[in-house]
């Protein structure tokens, strides 16, 4: 399986390919945005898009990141990711080669208990949990 970056340019045509599993990530979004504010977001450049593909070019998954600057780091924040079996050391390695070349300088992601576990394994740490209260 290869991560590959989706160019701006080609995020229109790619769309399609992924709109599924990006439907599959924003069922976990807890009602944080619709697949319409992901499309936008990735159309217009705001999240990076990533793909899951075999050596035949298939798409297998997706996922998306948005980039944010702090005073100590530059966030690669994974914003959604949707496929099955595309997470593995070899793909990892692949996201935080695009995540540095994006000037990236930690990567997170706000996960379920399950990919907390999975997560694990390529070094992520529980840094703090996200909880809300809608006013």
């Amino acid at each position: 399986m290869k991560i590959q970056h989706v160019p701006l340019q080609h995020a229109a045509q790619t769309w399609p390919l992924v709109e599924a599993y990006m439907g599959e990530s924003q069922k976990q979004s807890k009602g944080d945005y619709t697949l319409e504010q992901i499309k936008l977001l990735v159309l217009t450049g705001g999240w990076l898009l990533l793909v899951a593909t075999d050596e035949d070019n298939k798409v297998h998954g997706a996922m998306t990141v948005e980039f944010s600057n702090r005073p100590n780091h530059r966030v690669a924040f994974i914003t959604g990711t949707g496929g099955k079996s595309i997470i593995n050391e070899e793909t990892f390695k692949q996201l935080e080669d695009i995540c540095r070349a994006n000037g990236a300088t930690s990567i997170e992601c706000a996960a379920r208990d399950s990919m907390t576990k999975l997560l694990g394994r390529f070094g992520f740490k529980d840094k703090y949990r996200i909880v809300e209260v809608i006013l």
